[in-house]
C-alpha cells in the first residue's frame, strides 16, 4: 500500500499533465473512446465514492464553530461561480451545447481536488472540507435549479431527470463511502491512501471520453471553450477571496473560500453535460478539469510562501 501511496502522489503532482495529454490522444482518435461516454456516470461515482470515504463526522463541526463564515463561504460558492458564467454566456457568442456546458461548470459543487490545494496554501483546511461536503450534499437540488434558471434559454432543461441524476452519481456514492468509513474504518484507512490515485485514472478516463465524443465541437470552439473557461476559474478564485475579504473573514479562510469557490467539481458537470445535453455539453467541464488544477496549483504555491498573519477583527466581522 505504501507503493501505492507513493505512485498516488507522483501521478497527482503530474495531473494536469497527463489529463492534458489524454485530452490530446482522444483528439488523435476519438473513434477510440467516444464509446466509452456511457460509463462517464459510474466513473464519477466511484470518484465520489472515495470522497465520502474520507469524511469525518469532525469535519461538518466547523459550521457549528464558525458558521459566518461557512455561510459566507457557501453562498459565495452558489452565486460567485453562477454568476460568472451567467455573464460569460452573455457575453460571448457560444453555441448552445457549450454554453450549457459553462453554465454547468458555473453551478456545480466544489471540486474534491480543492482541500488539497487549500492545504498546500496554508489556508482554513476545515472550511474548504466543510464547503466541499455541504456544496455536494445540496447539489442534487441546487444545482439543477441554477442551471434551469441560467441555462433555460439555450436548451430544455429538466430539473427533476437532473435532481435524480445528481442522486444517483453524487449523493448516494457520498453517503455510502462515508457509511463504510463509519462500520469499516479499519479497511477504509487501508484503501485511504490509493484514493488519490483513483480519482486521477477516473478523471483522465472522463476526460478520455468527453473530448473523444466532442471532437468536432472542440476543433471548431477549442480557443473559445479554453479562454471562457480561463477567464471563469481566475474571476472566481479573484472574487472568491474578495467576498470573504469584504465579510471581515480572516486570511486563512479568505484563501480557503478563494480556491473553493474558483475549484468546480468539473468532473460532474461534464457528466451531467454528457447525460442530459450530449457530448459538446461536457467540453467545458473537460477542460475546466485540466485548467483548475493547473491554477489551483499556481496559486497554492505562491501563498504557501506567504505568512498568514492574522488580523485585528471585531465582533461584527468575526467569521464564527
Amino acid at each position: 500500500m505504501q507503493r501505492i501511496e507513493q505512485v498516488g502522489d507522483v501521478v497527482g503532482r503530474w495531473f494536469p499533465v497527463i489529463v492534458l495529454i489524454a485530452g490530446a490522444i482522444a483528439m488523435a482518435v476519438p473513434e477510440t473512446f467516444a464509446s466509452w461516454s456511457p460509463a462517464v456516470p459510474w466513473l464519477l461515482a466511484v470518484i465520489m465514492l472515495g470522497m465520502g470515504m474520507t469524511l469525518r463526522p469532525v469535519d461538518f463541526a466547523y459550521i457549528a464553530r464558525r458558521p459566518v463564515a461557512f455561510v459566507i463561504g457557501l453562498c459565495a460558492q452558489y452565486v460567485v461561480m453562477p454568476a460568472l458564467g451567467w455573464l460569460l454566456t452573455v457575453l460571448v457568442d457560444l453555441p448552445p451545447e457549450i454554453a450549457v456546458g459553462v453554465i454547468l461548470v458555473a453551478c456545480a459543487p466544489g471540486g474534491t481536488a480543492s482541500n488539497v490545494m487549500v492545504f498546500l496554501a496554508r489556508g482554513d483546511v476545515a472550511l474548504s472540507v466543510a464547503m466541499t461536503s455541504v456544496s455536494t450534499l445540496v447539489a442534487p437540488i441546487v444545482t439543477p435549479l441554477l442551471v434551469l434558471l441560467l441555462a433555460g434559454r439555450f436548451l430544455p432543461v429538466s430539473p427533476g431527470e437532473m435532481f435524480f441524476s445528481i442522486v444517483q452519481i453524487v449523493l448516494v456514492p457520498v453517503i455510502l463511502g462515508f457509511l463504510l468509513r463509519r462500520w469499516a474504518g479499519g479497511v477504509v484507512d487501508r484503501v485511504t491512501p490509493a484514493l488519490p490515485l483513483v480519482s486521477v485514472v477516473g478523471i483522465t478516463a472522463v476526460v478520455l471520453a468527453v473530448v473523444a465524443g466532442a471532437a468536432d465541437s472542440l476543433l471548431t470552439a477549442g480557443l473559445v471553450i479554453v479562454g471562457v473557461v480561463v477567464v471563469h476559474n481566475l474571476a472566481g478564485l479573484a472574487l472568491g477571496y474578495a467576498v470573504a475579504r469584504a465579510f471581515g473573514l480572516d486570511i486563512g479562510a479568505r484563501r480557503a473560500v478563494a480556491i473553493e469557490v474558483g475549484m468546480q467539481n468539473s468532473g460532474l458537470a461534464a457528466t451531467l453535460g454528457t447525460v442530459h445535453f450530449g457530448p459538446a455539453a461536457a467540453l467545458p467541464g473537460a477542460v475546466f478539469s485540466v485548467w483548475h488544477n493547473v491554477s489551483g496549483a499556481a496559486l497554492a504555491g505562491y501563498w504557501s510562501r506567504r505568512p498568514v498573519v492574522t488580523e485585528p477583527q471585531d465582533s461584527t466581522t468575526r467569521g464564527g
